[in-house]
């Protein structure tokens, strides 16, 4: 017997009951399109009467994931698989959690002997939406070792940048980015293992694939501290380079109850779907922890583009109760035609990652007949706010509180604000931190300290709350930019663009888009060599450039050219300024 499956200790029990509390169990794909909740009676309740311990030691692999393969094992859990993934190519991937739990062992042997990583070092996993994605996750988990997950449209720049900072020991990736992983490793003293998902060897590479063949699937679970760092996130900024933000065991493990409990409101009858880039927290929120908690089936779709009526014909085709996605995708399905597409299982859905818009919502409900229930979180938070079941929907309001934090609106001293009055969105950290908030930002304490006013973490987003308690997004203090789902620092953009030899200055701001809400727009003020060039042909270079400096979502899809940039009398150019010139006509 396995001894990271067997061990059934009263803290593992205890714990896994905190987590699992949920309503009755449906039967699987049972047409059931009701707003009721499962997990709860309704928002006061829910926010009332939810407490969590935090026990000293918790690991989601050891507590969570091998306590479902106990329940799955005594017949205990429906028939659902833990994991189900597709490619449209007519392959399928079906694990149980036993299975899961197998072959993550597997995978945990392989970063623990033969790539020598101990408790604590750090693993970059880039890779797209591929099961060894999800086994990597769950094996990291195992070992202690410190997950920093990467989209695959970095660049070789970008690659390097999150290699030296991040100080990783290991890099797990594919065919695609190996070359320039090789090409920046030299420049990386502390990268020691490179293991490759792919068919074809490599020299100076492990092959995952053949190394999976015969590793034990005999592993022991290490006993990891609940405030150990389990994961690092790296987050845009506006004035530097991508930040490390730092989560523990227990703030994604046990912190993410609130998301699948609640605003997910997922059962282990429940297969979910969501869409979000591997790079991002987004799918650790709904990919791994959120499902996982509750025992749901995680569905995945490797979709190497995104394609509308592939979206709309799996969530068709597959038992999908659950659906999460960025507004910008909903947007795009509405547009099609959506008359011959039967969402017979579909029960839920739900947005976040940027504001979706109400008229998004009303054709979404007037073809579907369900209504998205959007959500409200950072890559340094679980759920903020949220809409959930039960509750009356404002369209534009990111809901109310989640039951994990105490949220206000707060002004320029930390006091709170009354209804209807904009100020910063905070999250009340004194005298007790809530659980699901990050632990700091890396090698930064100067920034972690930054963000804390009094007795409030301030999100640095702009908001107010209405006289009924609901939340209005209003704008983000920060210049952080949205699109498509992608959160992108101005500054990243800036450098590239001031790289090109015709760039005298340039200020990146947010710029209204009909498809993807909101996208890059570069002011520029030319050198003056470059002022008689042809403008069009000027910005096609531009733009090509930025693609190959810096990762290719990131371009600026408008270009003006300008005599100068607004400035402050201390030289800073006011972004806001330009900004609000592209949105004062919507």
């Amino acid at each position: 017997m396995l001894a990271c499956v067997t061990m059934k200790t009263l803290h593992h029990a205890k714990c896994f009951q905190r987590l699992t509390i949920f309503g009755s169990v449906r039967a699987l794909h049972k047409d059931n399109r009701r707003a009721t909740p499962q997990n709860f009676s309704n928002y006061e309740s829910m926010k009332q009467d939810f407490k969590l311990e935090i026990p000293e030691y918790f690991n989601f692999a050891k507590d969570v994931l091998d306590q479902w393969t106990n329940m799955e094992k005594a017949g205990k859990k429906p028939s659902n698989p833990a994991f189900w993934w597709i490619n449209g190519k007519g392959e399928e991937v079906r694990w149980s959690f036993e299975e899961l739990g197998s072959l993550s062992r597997k995978f945990a042997n392989i970063l623990s002997e033969a790539c020598s990583l101990q408790r604590g070092d750090r693993v970059i996993l880039i890779l797209p939406r591929v099961p060894e994605w999800w086994l990597a996750n769950v094996a990291c988990l195992r070992t202690g070792t410190v997950l920093i997950p990467g989209t695959t449209q970095l660049t070789q720049k970008d690659i390097l940048y999150r290699l030296q900072s991040s100080k990783a020991n290991c890099i797990i990736t594919n065919d695609v980015l190996a070359p320039a992983v090789d090409a920046i490793a030299p420049k990386c003293e502390n990268l020691h293992s490179k293991l490759i998902v792919s068919e074809n060897s490599r020299e100076g590479w492990g092959n995952l694939k053949e190394m999976m063949k015969d590793a034990s699937d005999s592993h022991t679970c290490v006993k990891t501290k609940h405030n150990e760092i389990m994961a690092m996130f790296f987050t845009s900024g506006t004035s530097g380079y991508p930040k490390m933000t730092a989560h523990t065991h227990s703030s994604c493990g046990l912190g993410l109850s609130v998301n699948g409990r609640f605003w997910l409101d997922l059962t282990p009858s429940d297969v979910m779907w969501n869409t979000s880039d591997t790079g991002w927290a987004k799918s650790a929120w709904s990919s791994v922890f959120s499902p996982w908690i509750q025992g749901a089936c995680v569905f995945a779709h490797h979709l190497p583009r995104f394609e509308p009526t592939s979206v709309l014909q799996t969530l068709s085709k597959y038992p999908i109760t659950v659906f999460c996605s960025a507004a910008t995708v909903y947007r795009m399905l509405v547009q099609n035609d959506m008359a011959s597409y039967k969402f017979k299982s579909l029960k839920h859905c739900v947005s976040a990652g940027e504001p979706i818009t109400p008229d998004v919502t009303e054709k979404w409900r007037n073809k579907t007949g369900l209504d998205i229930y959007e959500g409200y979180g950072q890559t340094e938070t679980v759920l903020i706010c949220g809409n959930f079941k039960g509750m009356k929907i404002k369209p534009g309001s990111m809901g109310k509180p989640s039951p994990a934090f105490d949220v206000k609106i707060v002004d320029v001293n930390g006091n709170v604000l009354p209804p209807g009055q904009e100020g910063d969105i905070g999250i009340q950290v004194l005298p007790n931190r809530p659980f699901g908030l990050f632990a700091h930002y890396v090698d930064d304490p100067s920034k972690t300290a930054s963000t804390l006013r009094g007795n409030f973490y301030i999100t640095g987003d702009r908001g107010y709350m209405d006289e009924d308690g609901y939340f209005w997004f209003v704008a983000r203090s920060d210049d952080i930019i949205l699109s498509s789902g992608y959160r992108i620092g101005p500054f990243e953009v800036e450098n590239a663009l001031n790289e090109h030899p015709s760039v005298a200055e340039s200020a990146v701001v947010s710029s209204p888009d009909p498809i993807r809400g909101e996208v890059v727009k570069a002011f520029i003020v030319l050198n003056p060599d470059y002022k008689s060039h042809d403008q069009e042909q000027l910005i096609k270079e531009i733009q090509e450039h930025v693609k190959k400096s810096t990762a290719p979502y990131k371009y600026p899809r408008k270009v003006e050219f300008i005599q100068e940039l607004p400035k402050t009398i201390s030289g800073k150019t006011k972004r806001n300024e330009l900004r609000k010139k592209e949105w004062k006509t919507i």
